[in-house]
């Protein structure tokens, strides 16, 4: 038989395990009497666990969600699997940096010397790609999502399109029902349905500037598709997400234009000395730079904003090698 203090750890470890356990098959986990249960139950309850008896033919008990946070009990992976979530948590979420060091700090430092070794050997170090900003979003903004989402309560807020971002615009304002908070490709998204469009919609959070109070309660809609991941491939796996596409005769051989163009263009020959290439940009008249960068002559195919883009920039180019009177 277990010593009390020993016997307590193995009970709290059991009822964190799974929501409800029968008191009897508690006495048999520890080897002991029902009694024995029930004693050790109170002493956790004197410790500050919310423990609650159920009802029922063989009567049990659960471990509640209480005022407090009590001392938690972790296995072996359990502690690992958190600290190494706690080294990573600040790559993509704001606000939580020093509270997350605080809690590794913690965590480790209760750590046995096995644990703490493998922890000690994983050190995780943020690097970011050149040119590339992460998406990060404040920790009370996935909340307030979140408790939307738990509610089922309409999202009221201000989203920043691609276009009102190239213009330094204000958000448009956006009516939502949240479903689901997801992340992808290190962004976190906010499906839901657009009550403004009538139809589902993925919304980048880093976007999305909240207004208060939210909406009313509303009865959820079923997702078109099989579950929330094949959604999210559905509008992802495949999408381009460059909203400016066009194309354009590159008079160089297409091996050329494929040199300095791989993984940014597709490269089509037309003929030995020409090619067509199809490419894409942020902005339309990034397009057009990007065509003109290589030292060749083109003709643009299209669409007519490409068209319009690369006069206007041509025009820009011309004053600015003007001399000055």
């Amino acid at each position: 038989m277990l010593e009390t203090s020993a016997r307590l750890l193995a009970l709290l470890s059991l009822l964190q395990a799974r929501r409800d356990w029968p008191g009897q098959t508690l006495a048999e986990r520890l080897e002991v009497s029902p009694r024995t249960v029930r004693r050790d139950v109170d002493r956790l309850r004197d410790l500050g666990y919310p423990v609650q008896a159920t009802r029922g033919p063989d009567g049990g008990y659960r471990l509640d969600a209480g005022s407090e946070l009590p001392p938690l009990l972790f296995d072996d992976d359990q502690a690992v699997a958190v600290a190494v979530a706690l080294q990573t948590a600040t790559m993509s979420v704001e606000g939580v940096e020093e509270a997350a060091l605080r809690a590794l700090a913690t965590v480790r430092q209760v750590m046995p010397a096995r644990l703490r070794q493998r922890v000690d050997a994983l050190q995780v170090t943020r690097v970011t790609k050149t040119g590339w900003q992460p998406s990060r979003v404040d920790t009370s903004v996935l909340l307030a999502i979140g408790q939307a989402v738990r509610a089922r309560e309409v999202l009221r807020f201000d989203y920043a399109g691609v276009r009102e971002l190239a213009a330094g615009a204000a958000g448009e304002r956006r009516r939502a029902e949240p479903c689901h908070v997801v992340t992808w490709g290190g962004r976190w998204y906010l499906i839901g349905y657009d009550l403004d469009r009538s139809d589902w919609r993925t919304f980048r959070v880093d976007r999305m500037t909240l207004r208060t109070p939210n909406g009313p309660r509303f009865t959820p809609r079923p997702l078109p598709a099989a579950d929330v991941a094949a959604f999210v491939a559905e509008r992802f796996e495949g999408h381009d997400p460059l909203p400016c596409r066009g194309q354009a005769i590159m008079h160089a051989p297409a091996a050329a234009i494929t040199q300095w163009a791989r993984g940014q263009a597709v490269v089509e020959v037309v003929a030995p000395d020409r090619c067509r290439v199809s490419t894409g940009s942020w902005s339309w008249t990034g397009l057009a730079a990007w065509f003109g960068m290589f030292d060749v002559e083109v003709e643009v195919i299209g669409p007519p904003q490409l068209r319009e883009a690369t006069a206007a920039l041509a025009a820009r180019f011309a004053r600015a090698a003007a001399p000055s009177s």
